[in-house]
């Protein structure tokens, strides 16, 4: 236990700043309290706050001992000289010469020449930068270690009373008030659409109403209560039966965190500078995370969300404050979280009108399951779970990756707008349902949609769709925590098929590996896994959970024609193999008396360059190949669809790709080969034209990119398309995208 200190300078101080921030003084006016009373206590010439007032931008906000004219009108950029400096990497500068210090920014306006010493040390929330305390004085000395410890933890309490609103207030130059301004947040498309509502956190903030503390002791009994209330739940956790050997290392690591003395000394430090066990926590947890951000060490970083984790359990445990806080789910909510898997976000099912998320990725198990419930979702939404308010009005443009945080008004009336547009067109899409997507030319070309859920089928009829092009199987593998059994697989992938009422259903063997990681199989650490252990590497190598799934799949028909095809093969001898485990359960369920398929159909999907130098045999054993586009384009160009910085940088209508694909579909025509393509392209209505021109006669989409596709189709003369695409490329262009956008705005509706 730290020594006890009857009345510390630090407790003082805070107690000061509590009876400040207790009055009903403006934002401005507290501001300035706070200086004088830190420069005060502290027997310092100058004590300046500089608080963000965008994501780059910081503002001297108010000063003790600096020229009062420069605040609100000095500013800089994040990094910028030592204010900036302490900003960026969330740590402390203390110098005795600031002049002298790389990176140091004379601000003249601020009359700062006449001060040598200077420390500064953030202020910050959980990770969330809110500006920057700083102290100068004349003499050149550094400040010492109590100094700097004392200056972080009067932070924290301005942290804390930052988020609580207590230097917000209508003029004055206080701050704008916390979580009332609309804010604009950049991500990415994780699934499109458009939707207006209200948020849902699905994890509630957790707010520190009582930063400051009286009595220390009572304070740090209930620290070491509350840490033994968390040591217990996670030694339960490991104590379960059902963990495998690397989920026990995992829960080890995340025990030794729980148990490190080092973490409860300095919680117990901070209760006895004054601070609350809550604001002790947070402030733990803050340091921490500047300090493992600036680690170079992946796994290193990698377990900041172990501590983060342990330290909101810690919080909660202290405030009482869990996931359920008895407040009601608002009418149309949009899910904000960091992350979120795919059984919890089938949980909440359609209720939900958006998904907003601060990580995942396009290819991420929740991305699939909001395509599947066609729920509009952007994710890589950095802060906004930082921001966001259960309740808050927000936009979410899932085709832009755009999400609008309590939105002005003239944004949400053009917003509306846009979703009337889209409900109208939708409308118009409804009518051709029935009819086909038939060319002006004569050329019929078939769409099918994708699915992974039972929720899915319904979308089949309204649709339009003329069957499902794929059925992702390993969502049913994804969703759970054990393995299912062949019986509930057989019966779920019976009701698909009766769903199906006739149309036809492409079963796509389990594709797990790369993004797609089993919560009870033991995760495979490669350092490239889209082009690792996956998909049909994992069936071949481990045929246990192949032949159980193909069994359910016989079953399932029950006399009905079965399509089944294998993901991600890369050369003939896999799908040499993987077809021999088809037939040899074929042949071991029908003399087990078993139903098997009236007509059985084996195919592959086309997803790595490799496959369309196939031997001739290949094409010949096929039933059918469906090209993968997602995956396919990522081999093709070398460019990670989950890398941001790549994914968009090539062209889906780059001539050298389209030509690639007119070689494949001669080579299937060669053979009589029955070709599709299926993936986010097909969905998308020029590029469906593009592969439509070049010879591609069936497509595999979302449900609702059918009609916009079809809409396209039906309009146009298949022949003059071919000829623009043919054209462009003899003319040398990277893409035909820009000469077929032409040639459609020259054809008109």
């Amino acid at each position: 236990m730290p020594a006890e200190r009857s009345d510390s300078d630090s407790r003082k101080l805070l107690r000061r700043l509590r009876d400040v921030l207790s009055t009903k003084a403006m934002g401005q006016d507290r501001l300035d309290q706070i200086t004088h009373l830190i420069a005060d206590s502290i027997g310092t010439e100058v004590c300046s706050i500089y608080l963000f007032r965008d994501a780059e931008t910081l503002e001297l906000c108010a000063t003790e001992g600096l020229k009062k004219a420069a605040v609100h009108q000095t500013r800089m950029k994040l990094g910028e000289g030592l204010v900036g400096r302490v900003a960026r990497t969330g740590l402390p500068v203390n110098t005795a010469d600031a002049p002298s210090e790389k990176g140091f920014r004379f601000m003249p306006e601020t009359g700062e020449e006449l001060y040598s010493a200077f420390l500064g040390v953030p202020i910050q929330r959980v990770g969330e930068k809110l500006g920057v305390l700083v102290v100068q004085s004349k003499l050149a000395r550094a400040y010492s270690e109590d100094d700097i410890y004392g200056l972080e933890v009067v932070a924290m309490v301005l942290a804390e009373m930052t988020e609580l609103g207590a230097f917000s207030g209508e003029g004055g130059g206080g701050m704008g008030k916390l979580h009332k301004q609309p804010v604009l947040f950049r991500g990415a498309s994780g699934q499109e659409g458009a939707s207006e509502g209200r948020v849902w956190l699905h994890e509630p903030r957790v707010v520190v109403t009582n930063p400051v503390a009286d009595d220390p002791l009572t304070e740090i009994d209930r620290i070491r209560e509350a840490v033994g209330v968390l040591r217990v739940s996670v030694d339960d956790l490991l104590a379960a039966e059902s963990l495998d050997k690397d989920q026990k290392a995992v829960l080890e690591a995340y025990r030794m965190f729980a148990h490190s003395r080092g973490w409860l000394r300095r919680m117990e430090e901070d209760i006895s500078s004054g601070l609350s066990a809550e604001a002790a926590v947070e402030k733990e947890q803050s340091a921490a995370r500047s300090r493992l951000s600036q680690v170079p060490d992946a796994y290193l970083r990698e377990r900041l969300q172990d501590l983060d984790d342990l330290s909101n359990r810690l919080l909660r445990i202290l405030t009482g404050q869990g996931k359920d806080t008895g407040a009601e789910m608002p009418e149309n909510p949009v899910l904000i979280a960091r992350n979120i898997g795919p059984a919890e976000l089938l949980e909440y099912g359609r209720k939900l009108k958006g998904v907003v998320l601060e990580e995942g990725s396009v290819g991420s198990h929740a991305a699939i399951v909001a395509r599947a419930l066609m729920i509009p979702m952007v994710i890589h939404a950095e802060r906004i779970t930082n921001e966001a308010l259960n309740g808050d009005a927000i936009l979410v443009d899932g085709d832009q990756g755009i999400v609008h945080l309590r939105p002005e008004d003239t944004v949400a009336r053009s917003f509306r707008d846009k979703i009337a547009m889209q409900a109208e067109a939708m409308q118009r899409y409804a009518s051709l349902r029935d009819l086909p997507a038939m060319t002006k030319d004569g050329v019929k070309i078939g769409l099918h949609m994708n699915a992974g859920l039972m929720a899915d089928l319904p979308s089949l009829v309204g649709s339009g769709a003329e069957g499902v092009g794929l059925f992702r199987t390993e969502l049913q593998f994804l969703v759970r925590n054990y393995m299912p059994r062949r019986e509930e697989l057989a019966a779920l992938y019976s009701r698909v098929i009766e769903a199906a009422k006739g149309l036809p259903v492409a079963f796509r063997t389990l594709d797990i590996g790369s993004d797609k990681v089993l919560p009870y199989l033991k995760p495979q650490d490669e350092p490239n896994p889209a082009m690792g252990w996956r998909a049909i590497r994992v069936g071949l190598d481990k045929p246990g959970v192949l032949r159980m799934q193909l069994q359910a799949l016989i079953r399932a028909s029950a006399g009905r024609p079965m399509a089944v095809m294998f993901p991600f093969v890369s050369e003939h001898a896999e799908f040499v193999e993987a077809r021999a485990h088809v037939l040899r359960e074929l042949h071991r369920e029908k003399s087990l008396g078993h139903a098997v398929p009236s007509a059985l159909e084996i195919g592959a999907m086309l997803e790595t360059p490799s496959l369309a130098y196939a031997p001739d045999a290949f094409f010949e054993m096929a039933d059918f190949i469906s090209i993968g586009g997602n995956d396919l384009k990522q081999f093709f160009f070398a460019a990670d669809r989950e890398n941001e910085r790549v994914r968009k940088r090539y062209d889906s209508l780059n001539a050298s790709f389209l030509t690639f694909l007119q070689f494949v579909v001669a080579r299937c025509a060669a053979s009589g080969t029955k070709l599709s393509f299926c993936g986010e392209d097909a969905g998308r209505p020029v590029e469906a034209l593009a592969l439509a021109a070049i010879g591609l006669r069936n497509l595999s989409m979302r449900p609702a990119s059918i009609g916009p596709v079809k809409a396209l189709l039906r309009r146009v003369d298949l022949a003059e398309a071919r000829a623009v695409i043919d054209r462009a490329r003899s003319e040398g262009a990277e893409t035909v995208r820009p000469a077929l956008m032409e040639w459609l705005a020259s054809v008109g509706e």
